[in-house]
């Protein structure tokens, strides 16, 4: 990698229905940055049959995690893949301070590191009721339950309070308000990446 020094890679995270997945199409035009989600790292892999893709598909099967390194190796080969990038932005890991070292240690061998953590902070009512309308519109049967929902918003918060206090020691948590129009949410997390 060659413009380490200019390289922005962020961890991008919010509960769901946050609205990461619109704002990280947003900042990847706008930043030139590739957009990496784990889920989609899994299920190309999966799909295409890649060695990795069926190591991850056999712990699947059995209900199992796919363990870290595993996934890391998924990861440097999406980043090997798009060596000349501007940077990064991560969606759907680390969800683990195991991971986050991972991830961290993987941009270290890339000459580069994470310069952020940015979460989209939004109510759990208004979440509920986004996910409940993307229920209606999508189809989405993990967005037609309140229950369900609840215990997603739930889940999400007892795993990012250990990366959010990760990120905070090495001061590079921020928050930005995740409700209101895209625009002005692009305008919130513009702000925060600007200034790294």
């Amino acid at each position: 990698m060659t413009r380490e020094a200019n390289m922005k890679n962020i961890v991008l995270f919010g509960p769901p229905g946050a609205g990461k997945g619109t704002q990280a199409e947003v900042l990847k035009d706008k930043y030139k940055l590739v957009h990496i989600s784990t889920g989609d790292v899994f299920r190309y892999n999966i799909k295409n049959a890649t060695a990795l893709g069926t190591l991850a598909k056999s712990y699947m099967e059995k209900g199992h995690l796919v363990p870290d390194a595993v996934t890391i190796e998924m990861l440097n080969a999406e980043v090997d893949k798009n060596a000349d990038a501007n940077g990064f932005i991560f969606d759907g890991f680390p969800r683990t301070a195991a991971q986050a070292d991972a991830l961290a240690q993987l941009m270290i061998d890339k000459n580069t590191q994470i310069n952020a953590m940015v979460a989209l902070e939004v109510d759990d009512e208004v979440l509920v009721k986004r996910l409940l309308d993307r229920g209606k519109s999508s189809g989405r049967a993990d967005d037609a339950n309140e229950d369900v929902i609840r215990e997603r918003i739930a889940e999400y918060y007892r795993k990012t309070d250990i990366l959010k206090n990760y990120y905070q020691e090495q001061e590079k948590y921020f928050g930005a308000d995740g409700v209101g129009s895209i625009e002005e949410i692009t305008v919130r997390l513009s702000a925060v990446i600007d200034k790294l």
